[in-house]
C-alpha cells in the first residue's frame, strides 16, 4: 500500500470524528440550555378556580396554588 492511498482514509476518519464531536457538543449545549431555562424561569400566576368544582363545569384547580 502506498502512503497516498491511506491519506483519504485518514481524512474521512478525521471528518467523521469532527462531525461526531460537533453533534455531541450541540446535544450537550441544547440540554444545558433547557436546564438553565427550567431553573431560571418563574411562571406567572394564571387564573384558576379557588374552590372545588361544585357546579359540574369540568374545570380544574391548582393542587397547591402559589398565588
Amino acid at each position: 500500500m502506498t502512503p497516498s492511498a491511506s491519506a483519504p482514509r485518514a481524512n474521512w476518519r478525521l471528518i467523521s470524528l469532527a462531525i461526531v464531536a460537533a453533534v455531541t457538543l450541540l446535544f450537550i449545549g441544547a440540554n444545558a440550555h433547557l436546564i438553565y431555562v427550567a431553573i431560571s424561569s418563574q411562571p406567572s400566576c394564571v387564573p384558576h378556580m379557588k374552590a372545588d368544582d361544585q357546579g359540574g363545569t369540568g374545570g380544574f384547580r391548582a393542587a397547591r396554588p402559589a398565588c
